[in-house]
């Protein structure tokens, strides 16, 4: 067996030194490759982080947008139901308006039929009582035939603002239903997202958010403009058979407001004074703001002195 001198041992450390060292080496290479690794996965976690970020909070920004529509859409609707109601309101008072002057018409007209019937009846055989009978006999007439001819109008009117009535009621509930609707979806801590038909949206768009239109807005104010423009037809088809009073005897109109006054169907005293609410705010529009000189000037009570004093007269 051969002897281990120093230089065998110096070998067998030196041999060791080494492979420790390389082994360092390589150990401290992979280390720093992992550390390497480690940082660019935490990198990408970090930007997937600030993505996500960004997004919840532009969908955080949507969703307020889209609260703040419901809000506005739901505050319209509120103030169309509250005019629809009103107009409604309006227009079940002409309605009924309507009904009592077809009763009132009705009953003249049974009284001339049966006044003319009764001066048939009593008719005598002396020559100057039949001529006088027969001129108030046909007297009767004319007036019957007026009363007759003023009677399928009123009919008319009456079906009219009655369908349009009802028109108004059912505008009312489809209203209320959409205030449901839009208080059921303010409410809720959830968005609802809905199939959108592409065919359905305007050019341009790619989402189902388009401007809500105008029209329901509008749409009131038409339907009363044009419900005033038929009253003035009607009214004015009323005083080509009706004598005209001098409407500048009331203090405060002079010739321009009593020529728009003829103009909507107002040529009496006892038109004005009985006038309700609904004219005297149709009357103000018409005449940009009387309203507050009408009531100061006392239009009213002035055409009720003044329709006394025809009576007294006549």
């Amino acid at each position: 067996m051969p002897e281990i001198t120093v230089t065998h041992i110096a070998i067998i450390a030196g041999a060791l030194i080494v492979g420790v060292i390389l082994g360092w080496i390589v150990r401290g290479g992979r280390s720093a490759s992992e550390k390497s690794a480690i940082n660019e996965g935490w990198q990408e976690q970090l930007e997937a982080q600030r993505g996500e970020h960004g997004r919840l909070l532009q969908q955080n920004k949507s969703l307020m947008d889209q609260n703040s529509q419901y809000q506005a859409s739901n505050k319209d609707a509120k103030m169309r139901a509250s005019e629809l109601s009103d107009a409604l309101k309006e227009a079940f008072e002409r309605r009924d308006e309507l009904q009592r002057q077809l009763k009132d018409i009705r009953g003249n007209l049974e009284t001339a039929v049966s006044e003319r019937d009764q001066l048939r009846d009593s008719a005598s055989s002396d020559d100057l009582a039949e001529q006088l009978e027969q001129a108030r006999v046909k007297k009767l007439e004319v007036e019957l035939k007026n009363w007759q001819d003023r009677l399928p109008p009123l009919i008319e009117r009456f079906q009219q603002r009655n369908a349009e009535a009802q028109d108004l009621e059912a505008q009312l509930a489809e209203a209320q239903e959409r205030i449901s609707a839009l208080e059921d979806m303010v409410g809720s801590e959830q968005t609802r997202v809905e199939p959108v038909d592409p065919d359905a949206l305007s050019d341009g768009m790619d989402a189902s958010n388009d401007p809500i239109d105008a029209q329901d807005e509008t749409g009131v104010e038409q339907n009363l403009a044009v419900e005033d423009d038929d009253m003035v037809e009607d009214d004015q088809a009323d005083i080509d058979d009706a004598p005209r009073d001098d409407l500048k005897q009331i203090k405060g109109v002079g010739p321009a407001i009593e020529k728009t006054l003829n103009e909507m169907g107002i040529s009496r005293f006892d038109q004005i004074a009985q006038m309700s609410e609904y004219e005297i705010d149709r009357v103000a529009h018409r005449l940009k703001g009387f309203r507050s000189r009408i009531y100061r000037e006392d239009w009213i009570g002035q055409a009720r002195d003044l329709q006394d004093q025809k009576a007294g007269n006549q």
